[in-house]
């Protein structure tokens, strides 16, 4: 083997193949990359494996590629579509114990992919810290059905996190699905009992209003009209035509008649009318029909936050709100406007960089057997000759596997001179972040009108019901995703610079949805950062709501992320006191302190040294 062989290829092909033979694809493309794992039609993405091919990067490797595999091999995406529920928490329970099936079913068939899946579960576990929950309320329900499948279908004891999860629900479904658990074993192994098994168990646990329509159900009614279609059609073709003719021919006639005497044709209406209400008041006694069950609630934080309707919401890349050219003017304009500051802000960056980078280099472990040769420790060498060659290797950073989001407020207070400066802000420290390792995500969060939008005019329609909860269109802006290189999002932000883009800030919706969206990536340490210049405002909702309803709602999602603890959540305040609904928050007074202090949060919360991390819960109150 040459020096520039990579010890770890060997693994990663013969896993490769092993990949290929489980999932029966001699053609699927197997890729070990950093990016989130994942698996399309074509290609699966697996977890990176260094030279140093530790323990824990090889089980995850091979649980990540078995549990693929297996999905691959013993999952039809056309059945899976068949049966998809429509609302959010039905799906995922549909989703994750779809999964389980699959990977139930291979560790019946391959029983040496089940201790590699169990390796996948535990660190799956230990990043999102099942551990330390306590309650079921903190706990996925979804995730919970999926290990309580995996465990009577494989009669295996789960890794401590996952079994925990599952303790915490295990009443709550057995109880709920007494009768629908001892079909199990009947139809594990096929996805179209399967499913109708699933959506049994989803109703059971009270989520059989985002089920949807039942497809078998659907299909007879097809079929049902299709054979009454057939059998009137032939029918009544001739007579049809006969009669159409007869009409016209009479049809001077029959004009002249309903023109000669009107009441008749008025009696005729009436008649109807009488026996319509007759038919109503004819109805059988009884108990009166079930209402509809309630839907879900809009948040987890607080179930009881109403929201009037979510069907104008939005959730769009900044790419679909203007077009490319116009991207590229409002960035050159950005750039112009913020000339003067660029300097400062790059100089605080590169120190960022500096203070992480020195981190890096300074983290090395000595006297191993193998790794860099240790120039320091040559001299040992020459004074003793058998002394053995010294090598060293860099140690991992704290921070290397590690996102951070960047959640703007982009609300019409916002508009001039602190929007600009909070998108160059974040294009700076995206690239610098970027340098270090660490990914960067950049949102934004605003409404798509004034004083309410479609929302409200569907509720004035309706009759202004009483406290209708949230009475806006949200419009949640994605400018740069985690996973995209700044490179491509850089123009992205010049959107912020668009005239009428900035409206009405909903913050509550906008911190949940960023922190749904952090929960699921795959890196240990997740960073929220919330730049934003006022409490929540939305005229419309706050008109027939009471008056602290969109502030109690972000204080209810603040307490909810900071007591998950599977983000860590920041804010920067301009001009306005943040640290009464933050306790990690500084306030500005002036807009051109941002960089500053954006660097400087980041910069401590980054530093190995808890007493610089104690430095971050400091205030700088507005004077």
């Amino acid at each position: 083997m040459t020096q520039s062989d990579n010890p770890a290829d060997p693994f990663k092909k013969a896993l490769t193949e092993a990949t290929r033979v489980i999932a029966d694809d001699p053609d699927l493309g197997v890729v070990f990359t950093v990016d989130p794992p994942g698996l399309t039609n074509d290609q699966m993405r697996l977890p990176q494996v260094s030279r140093r091919m530790t323990k824990e990067e090889v089980l995850l490797a091979r649980g990540t590629a078995d549990a693929f595999a297996l999905r691959r091999k013993y999952h039809d995406a056309g059945v899976h579509r068949r049966y998809l529920p429509s609302g959010q928490m039905a799906l995922d329970i549909y989703e994750a114990m779809e999964t389980a099936r699959c990977e139930a079913v291979g560790a019946r068939a391959m029983p040496g992919t089940a201790g590699n899946i169990d390796a996948k579960i535990a660190n799956e576990a230990a990043r999102r810290g099942y551990n330390q929950i306590t309650k079921a309320s903190e706990a996925p329900l979804a995730v919970a059905a999926g290990y309580m499948i995996r465990n009577l279908a494989t009669d295996r004891e789960l890794p401590d996190g996952a079994q925990n999860v599952l303790d915490l629900w295990r009443d709550h479904l057995e109880g709920s699905a007494a009768d629908t658990l001892p079909d199990l074993e009947t139809c594990l192994t096929n996805q179209t009992a399967f499913a109708k098994f699933t959506r049994r168990f989803i109703e059971d646990l009270g989520y059989g209003d985002q089920l949807g329509d039942d497809p078998d159900e659907v299909d007879e009614e097809e079929q049902q009209e299709e054979a009454e279609q057939d059998q009137d059609e032939p029918e009544s073709s001739g007579e049809d035509d006969e009669e159409g003719d007869q009409d016209q021919d009479a049809q001077p006639d029959q004009e002249q008649d309903a023109t000669d005497d009107p009441s008749e044709a008025q009696v005729t209406m009436d008649d109807s009318v009488d026996s319509e209400m007759g038919e109503e008041t004819e109805l059988p006694e009884g108990e009166a029909p079930l209402e509809p069950p309630a839907p879900p609630s809009i948040s987890e934080a607080d179930p009881n936050y109403e929201v009037y309707t979510t069907e104008h919401d939005e959730i769009i890349e900044a790419t679909e709100l203007a077009e490319p050219v116009e991207l590229e003017r409002l960035r050159a304009y950005l750039d112009q406007q913020l000339e003067p500051l660029k300097g400062a802000v790059s100089r605080l960056a590169n120190k960022l960089q500096r203070r992480l980078q020195a981190q890096q280099n300074r983290s090395w472990e000595f006297d191993l057997e193998e790794g860099i040769l240790d120039a320091g420790r040559l001299a040992r060498v020459v004074a003793n000759p058998t002394t053995p060659l010294s090598f060293k290797i860099e140690k991992d950073t704290e921070f290397r596997d590690t996102v951070v989001t960047l959640l703007l407020d982009n609300s019409g207070s916002m508009r001039g001179r602190p929007i600009s400066i909070a998108a160059i802000c974040a294009d700076v420290l995206a690239r610098t972040l970027e340098r270090c390792s660490v990914k960067v995500e950049i949102l934004g969060f605003t409404t798509r009108a004034w004083k309410g939008g479609q929302a409200r005019e569907e509720w004035l329609k309706a009759g202004r019901t009483q406290i209708p909860g949230r009475l806006n269109d949200l419009r949640h802006i994605i400018y740069k995703s985690a996973d995209a290189p700044w490179r491509r999002s850089r123009d992205n932000l010049g959107l912020m610079m668009k005239e009428g883009l900035l409206k009405e800030n909903i913050d509550g919706e906008a911190l949940e949805w960023a922190h749904k969206r952090m929960v699921v990536r795959p890196e240990a340490r997740k960073i929220l950062m919330v730049i934003s210049d006022g409490a929540p405002v939305d005229d419309s909702t706050l008109s027939v709501n009471p008056a602290n309803y969109l502030e109690k709602h972000l204080r209810d999602v603040i307490a909810m992320i900071e007591r998950r603890k599977q983000v860590e959540l920041m804010a920067i305040g301009i001009g306005h006191d943040v640290t009464r609904y933050y306790d990690r928050a500084v306030t500005i007074t002036d807009v051109e302190q941002l960089a500053g202090a954006m660097t400087e949060q980041l910069a401590a919360l980054f530093d190995a040294d808890p007493r610089a991390r104690a430095r971050f819960a400091g205030v700088r109150k507005a004077s």
